[in-house]
């Protein structure tokens, strides 16, 4: 249950990535199938907070020590998020931001890599500025010189300096845009309590959620409608929603390439069906929410068995 960037990153040198079916109601990759798909030839393990709500660390980082492999989180959903008080974002080996115009915060487009290992950050500072020598980063301020060496060829992955500027300053504002979505989710979960045909998102203990998405499962066995027909009823009320995600293995170029039926990833599949992303973002107010707990519930009680 994840875009199509994190298994992307994985063909792009020439591997293959491993899929495995995640849990019913987080959506979080299933910490009990890991093992099962590991062997001789994995070289990490990728977990994806989906929506912004943590995946399980601590059996992740057992199996991956236990096998010595690397664990380089997807945490485009996840900023700002925690784990057992801890950010996410200084917990595992790796751990990859997006800032995509939808995300938290935002630079129009482009990411954020961190790591705790000094001599990876350098690698990646190089290698993602065409493999330049660290002398040119700065090349055209006084602290810089003209002089420069390519180390290694590298790629033009760097963040523009406008948009990192952008960054910054919307840097400072991610714990409010964050108690703004919380306080959204909050309401949500408050307005659907006493619809059994929907079913919200959990949050666990010891998690702090960054609430990227919110997004309901809709108990189809209980209505005339299914998901798809929900969507657009939902939107032809005036409430924007989408579905994320459709599952990897469902996708042509996957499906294709591992050989995978719908039936080789039970839970994602079924999940699939039920899933809408309802409207969440900081510049939301409660009327709009509460405009949107309505439509819903207008929906579900027309559309009742």
């Amino acid at each position: 249950m994840t875009f199509a960037a994190t298994a992307e990153v994985v063909t792009y040198f020439k591997a293959r990535p491993v899929l495995i079916d995640c849990e019913e109601d987080t959506l979080n990759l299933n910490t009990d199938r890991i093992q099962e798909a590991i062997t001789d030839k994995t070289k990490a393990i990728i977990p994806v907070h989906f929506a912004g709500h943590p995946c399980d660390l601590k059996p992740i980082h057992a199996i991956a020590q236990a096998h010595n492999l690397y664990v380089i989180e997807d945490a485009a959903h996840a900023l700002p998020a925690r784990y057992h008080g801890k950010m996410i974002g200084g917990i595992s080996d790796a751990t990859c931001f997006s800032f995509y115009a939808t995300k938290n915060i935002t630079t129009g487009e482009g990411g954020m890599v961190t790591t705790n290992n000094a001599e990876w950050a350098a690698r990646m500072r190089m290698m993602s500025l065409h493999g330049l020598s660290r002398d040119a980063w700065n090349r055209y301020s006084a602290q810089g010189s003209w002089y420069y060496e390519i180390l290694s060829p590298g790629f033009k992955y760097n963040l523009t300096d406008i948009a990192a500027a952008l960054g910054l300053a919307q840097l400072k504002k991610c714990e409010r845009f964050w108690k703004g979505r919380e306080h959204y989710a909050a309401l949500y979960h408050e307005g659907f309590q006493d619809l059994p045909e929907v079913t919200c998102p959990p949050v666990a203990s010891h998690v702090q959620h960054a609430w990227h998405l919110y997004v309901i499962q809709l108990n189809v066995d209980r209505l005339r409608i299914g998901r798809d027909e929900f969507i657009r009823q939902l939107q032809q009320a005036g409430v924007g929603c989408s579905v994320h995600f459709i599952p990897l293995h469902l996708h042509p170029y996957h499906r294709e390439r591992g050989g995978y039926r719908p039936e080789d990833f039970p839970v994602a599949s079924r999940v699939f069906e039920r899933i809408v992303s309802l409207p969440l973002y900081s510049k939301m107010t409660e009327d709009e929410v509460n405009r949107v707990i309505e439509t819903v519930h207008d929906l579900v009680k027309s559309n009742r068995r």
